[in-house]
């Protein structure tokens, strides 16, 4: 059995594959809420209300794909219009974020022990769970409808997510010994965010590009 088989689409689009993964991601994202949960009240208490949306990055991410799995799950008979921008939208942000905020989470725990502070097992268990969250978010581009323009949608909040995070300092708590690499960091993640959008349109050609036979929807003209 080639390795190949094991992202294929009996594979991917197994209902039951596609349960365990919505049971992950969902207990994923409650867990990244949880995670934020002393600086969400530190927000509350010292910023506008309207900026504790800009605060848990991660779990924000991963609760897409929850519903992008809510999709796959579950499709209507009658795909309306207002479906299809609604799931359109949604596949965008959960691609562009999953690729986005598991590659950050990495390095940042990477830079960390590369500073010095050892890293523990909550250090690794974070480098694996966001290693796989960009990791499905790739894998599953070839069964969305979303296009270039929710794409590009998905890019224009990730770049406000960065500008309201390192302009009102609600950017995600660092360990101490990154606390003097602000600057450093801000530029990683506004370069991230390019990065990222710069993947998931390649993985969009990548998807028309597939031989006949591969499962593919049409994209939705959004």
């Amino acid at each position: 059995m080639p390795v190949s088989w094991l992202w294929s689409e009996s594979v991917l689009m197994n209902r039951s594959f596609l349960w365990l993964l919505f049971i992950s991601n969902l207990a994923g994202t409650i867990y990244g809420y949880i995670w934020y949960g002393d600086q969400l009240a530190y927000t509350l208490d010292n910023h506008p209300l309207w900026r504790i949306v800009f605060v848990p990055d991660s779990p924000t991410a991963s609760l897409f794909f929850t519903f992008v799995l809510l999709f796959f799950l579950f499709p209507p008979k009658v795909e309306t219009r207002g479906y299809l921008l609604l799931r359109s939208i949604v596949e965008a942000l959960a691609v562009v974020t999953l690729v986005k905020y598991g590659v950050w989470a990495v390095t940042m725990n990477a830079a960390q022990g590369a500073q010095g502070d050892p890293l523990n097992w909550q250090n690794w268990m974070l480098i694996a769970s966001h290693t796989a969250m960009a990791v499905e978010g790739l894998l599953y581009v070839r069964f969305m409808r979303f296009g270039r323009t929710a794409a590009a949608l998905a890019f224009g909040w990730i770049l406000l997510n960065d500008t309201i995070d390192y302009t009102f300092e609600v950017y995600p708590w660092l360990p101490r010994v990154l606390s003097d690499n602000i600057e450093a960091v801000r530029n990683f993640t506004v370069g991230l965010s390019a990065a990222s959008f710069l993947v998931t349109l390649l993985a969009l050609v990548h998807k028309r590009s597939l031989p006949l036979g591969t499962y593919r929807h049409p994209n939705a003209k959004v």
